[in-house]
């Protein structure tokens, strides 16, 4: 299988912390993924600081950009208009600006599947159409 993804903080954080729950499936998932895997500022901002602490994390997750399996994708002017309407559509579960710069991504590419342990949120979440995106690792 050979899927394209958006890449969002939680598996890149847990396939580089081996000591996360989520560490092997997201491992696993990341070899059936189609890379580059997309992602956004502000999603690796998130995963930067939650890999502060961690021995070699910062390290590991520039490697995964620079090697070519996580790709940075540019948000700009145009995508914020987006992206602050996907928000406030989804002010009653607090969509963050990460997640909809994901979506935002997921929506420009006619990409499918959002590589995420947060399921509650992706599973309400909808493109501009109401397409929701297949969720990757599989619980």
């Amino acid at each position: 299988m050979s899927i394209r993804a958006v890449a969002d903080t939680g598996p890149l954080v847990a396939s580089i912390r081996n000591r996360e729950k989520a560490h092997k499936r997201c491992v696993a998932a990341l070899k059936e993924l189609r890379a580059p895997l997309l992602t956004c500022g502000p999603v690796l901002t998130e995963a930067a600081w939650l890999l502060r602490d961690e021995p070699g994390g910062l390290n590991a997750l520039g490697g995964l950009v620079q090697c070519g399996a996580v790709k940075l994708v540019e948000v700009d002017e145009t995508a914020l208009h987006w992206i602050i309407a996907f928000v406030e559509r989804y002010a009653s579960v607090c969509a963050q600006m990460a997640d909809a710069a994901l979506m935002y991504i997921a929506e420009r590419e006619r990409i499918d599947t959002v590589f995420t342990l947060d399921r509650r949120d992706f599973s309400v979440y909808g493109t501009s159409d109401g397409r929701a995106l297949n969720i990757v690792p599989e619980l």
